[in-house]
């Protein structure tokens, strides 16, 4: 073999490619690594048309990418950092991607809240319950929480059917056995029972102000699991 100058030439020239690439490799790595490319800006704002954010503050989102999300700009971990975002309690979604040379682009969708879940959670419009407080007034859910997709669906129906009389639903209660309780915004509490629910709030609708006529006084608490009637009790 070392008589054979074509075949030393070509372990020659195996060998040089193999070191020149292992060269630009630790290269690349060294520079990669190099405190050169720190990231120094983030940009956030909502998916909304006018990109305010509400709940979430750049604070925050400053906070977590020098706190936990690891890397330069271009080490960094993309989608383990939409992770990491998604975490915030108010972030239903994030997106995330680069600027150069320094920088980050997150956008983000706040949760909305459309009802409170016991003392520390919230209901999104989209039925899902998350971790967060807030002194906006807004109705109150009690249920089991696998039940609370339903719950945001019925709250939306009993709202639409009670809009003839201009009552709010504040609380809406759906105990183990399914059996429904709306309280209105007046203090009124609506038993509804497990079924015929629309059928049921309509008559109470249908009715109502002839019964507070007769009664001569606002409604305290109104049964309406009866086939064909109601009973109700005023308030004093």
């Amino acid at each position: 073999m070392w008589d054979n100058h074509q075949a030393l030439n070509q372990v020659a020239d195996w060998l040089f490619t193999l070191a020149g690439l292992t060269t630009i490799y630790l290269m690349v790595q060294w520079m990669i690594h190099l405190p050169l490319l720190p990231l120094k800006e983030v940009h956030i704002r909502s998916n909304s048309g006018s990109g305010e954010l509400r709940h979430v503050t750049r604070e925050q989102v400053s906070d977590v990418v020098h706190r936990e999300v690891g890397g330069n700009f271009l080490t960094i971990d993309l989608e383990a950092a939409r992770h990491t975002f998604e975490k915030l309690a108010w972030v239903r979604v994030a997106s995330v991607r680069r600027i150069w040379p320094n920088g980050l682009d997150v956008v983000v969708e706040e949760q909305v809240p459309l009802a409170h879940w016991g003392d520390s959670a919230l209901v999104n419009r989209q039925g899902e319950i998350f971790n967060a407080t807030s002194n906006e007034p807004m109705p109150i859910f009690e249920g089991p929480r696998e039940s609370v997709r339903e719950m945001v669906h019925q709250h939306a129906v009993f709202t639409r059917l009670l809009q003839p009389l201009k009552q709010d639903v504040e609380q809406v209660e759906l105990s183990p056995r399914r059996a429904w309780r709306v309280r209105l915004g007046n203090g009124t509490i609506l038993e509804l029972g497990r079924e015929h629910l629309e059928k049921r709030l309509e008559r109470y609708v249908q009715t109502h102000d002839l019964v507070v006529a007769r009664l001569n006084q606002r409604l305290s608490y109104v049964d309406l699991r009866y086939v064909s009637g109601f009973a109700a009790r005023g308030t004093r």
